[in-house]
């Protein structure tokens, strides 16, 4: 896993030749409007959350119309795995380098080229820290989207503009998408745990949501 400082290097190289009037002219102005959904794969898809793809999406939805829906992997993802995701509507992106990188450097490019209004990440990594910092500071809406309430990460928490925890009850006894920031809709308390060693690539039955 690469370090904040060499993931912030990354980004800020990334911002710095990004070609934004070029990929401007390519692309239609509605494209440019919405939502940019980035899902740190390894980090969410793992037995202890049982998390549904479905559920991330719909949580990024709810923010606005998804531009981009992408599910970075690594090497050892399985083909099940793969196909569960496509089959719900992401991009499936798998990597034989750092998962956290690509991911990073790609959402740092969609927020130097104004590909979205909105930058939504799900994961419990705080080095995404960097990259949720410099699209708030393109004036781009951010929302850290944790995969359960042992899996948030107060420091993208506190970086983003909301943060959505998946299966949390809220207030009213269901489970939902609760908020953890007074900008949405519903609000949940917040709880730290321990992180625990993740799986490698997720398994079939996170992605199928149980």
């Amino acid at each position: 896993m690469a370090s904040v400082d060499t993931m912030a290097v990354q980004i800020s190289t990334t911002f710095r030749y990004a070609r934004v009037p070029r990929r401007m002219e390519t692309e239609s102005r509605d494209t440019q409007h919405g939502v940019a959904l980035f899902v740190d794969g390894p980090n969410v898809l793992r037995d202890e959350f049982d998390v549904d793809l479905d559920d991330v999406r719909e949580a990024a939805r709810a923010e606005g119309p998804l531009v981009t829906a992408r599910l970075y992997l690594d090497e050892h993802a399985t083909p099940g795995l793969i196909q569960a995701a496509e089959a719900r509507g992401f991009e499936v992106v798998v990597t034989s380098g750092d998962v956290d990188v690509k991911l990073a450097v790609d959402a740092a490019r969609f927020a130097a080229e104004s590909r979205m209004t909105t930058l939504a990440v799900a994961s419990r990594d705080t080095d995404f820290k960097p990259v949720v910092e410099a699209a708030n500071s393109y004036g781009i809406r951010t929302l850290a989207i944790a995969p359960g309430e042992l899996g948030r990460s107060d420091a993208l928490r506190n970086a983003a503009t909301d943060s959505v925890t998946l299966g949390e009850r809220t207030s009213g006894g269901d489970e939902g998408n609760g908020s953890d920031r007074g900008n949405a809709s519903e609000t949940g308390a917040a709880t730290e745990e321990e992180p625990t060693t993740p799986s490698r690539g997720g398994g079939e039955g996170s992605a199928a949501g149980g």
